[in-house]
């Protein structure tokens, strides 16, 4: 018997408005970093327009990825993590705004801590696809996975930035506070990265533990609902 094409069932109107603030959002940032590409060659920055070109993939990488590999990932954590990396790479390398602002380092750490807890609470459910979630999963554990999949990722990130500036010759451990060994930079780093994931972890826990519904909870549950393939039971 021949298999029924597979449907993705109706968005409702809510991830219909966030989807396209999604798109809209992508096609200015866009927009400006292709007139940045462009500005970069005229002038024959060849490094800096390698890198405008690679974060002008990196955000169109989300989509990309999820037809690839047919999965679905809720469009407003699409749009805060291109926003992220337009923010990071962009803002802050291209534009320098990391020289310019003292706490904008600071403040997309503590960020990158929040989103990537938000992405272990998602990760989780996938990694426990074949089980009867609501049953299976307590709100502890899952706050506590989410937690550390932060701060893990938040520390191989710091090790990345230590190795491209040993091997590479770049600046990603930036002076701070009078230290111009980045050994600062990578301790605050560090400490945001976990106050971030801490923050999202204990009010994921917080909402789940109570029986409430939170933003936390309305993801996961958009996102189970776009991908049924991935929570087939045995």
């Amino acid at each position: 018997m021949a298999e029924s094409p597979r449907t993705d069932p109706v968005q409702p109107l809510g991830s219909q408005r966030a989807t396209r603030i999604y798109r809209r959002t992508v096609i200015v940032l866009q927009l400006i970093m292709a007139v940045e590409l462009v500005l970069t060659l005229y002038n024959g920055l060849w490094i800096n327009a390698f890198l405008v070109a690679a974060i002008i993939g990196i955000t169109l990488s989300p989509a990309m990825l999820g037809r690839h590999f047919r999965v679905t990932v809720p469009a407003e954590f699409q749009l805060l993590a291109v926003l992220f990396v337009f923010a990071s790479l962009f803002l802050g390398e291209i534009r320098r705004y990391y020289d310019r602002l003292w706490w904008w380092d600071i403040a997309l750490h503590t960020s990158s801590g929040l989103l990537l807890g938000l992405l272990g609470f998602l990760l989780i459910y996938v990694l426990n696809q074949n089980r009867r979630i609501d049953l299976h999963l307590r709100p502890g554990f899952m706050a506590l996975f989410a937690f550390l999949f932060a701060v893990t990722v938040g520390a191989l990130w710091e090790i990345f930035e230590f190795s491209m500036d040993h091997f590479v010759g770049t600046n990603m451990q930036k002076p701070m506070l009078g230290d111009d060994t980045g050994l600062t930079d990578t301790m605050w780093d560090l400490i945001v990265d976990t106050l971030g994931a801490l923050l999202i972890s204990v009010f994921g826990w917080w909402y789940m533990k109570r029986g409430e519904r939170s933003f936390i909870v309305d993801w996961i549950g958009k996102f189970t609902e776009r991908n049924p393939r991935l929570f087939r039971q045995n």
